[in-house]
């Protein structure tokens, strides 16, 4: 079983800044996906950014030039850089594990974002 423990939970005014991390324990393998998801009320789940153990990294459209997201194999952590926030950047942001070799997907609890002034 993998645990992943998020952090980064913050009230950020429109243009700030604020950074995510989601370390995961418990049984990881070396090949995996790590992704964030945020999902605002009233609408579906969407795709922030993922980052593969190689580190290769792909971004949804709303948050390309904005958000970086990045990886330390060694602390078993992603982070999610944001950028120039922005009022629809709130939502609850969910940390996400594709493990390739148990083909096995986890799930974090979630945290919340909220950008306003």
């Amino acid at each position: 079983q993998v645990q992943l423990v998020e952090s980064g939970v913050g009230l950020v005014q429109p243009g700030g800044t604020l950074r995510l991390s989601c370390t995961a324990s418990g049984s990881i393998s070396s090949f995996y996906t790590m992704a964030w998801y945020r999902q605002a009320p009233g609408k579906q789940r969407e795709l922030v950014a993922s980052i593969t153990s190689g580190g290769s990294a792909n971004y949804g459209d709303s948050v390309k030039g904005r958000f970086t997201i990045s990886r330390d194999n060694a602390k078993n952590t992603v982070y999610l850089q944001m950028n120039s926030l922005q009022p629809e950047d709130t939502a609850d942001y969910y940390c996400y594990r594709y493990d390739s070799l148990r083909q096995r997907t986890y799930w974090g609890q979630g945290t919340q974002v909220t950008v306003s002034s």
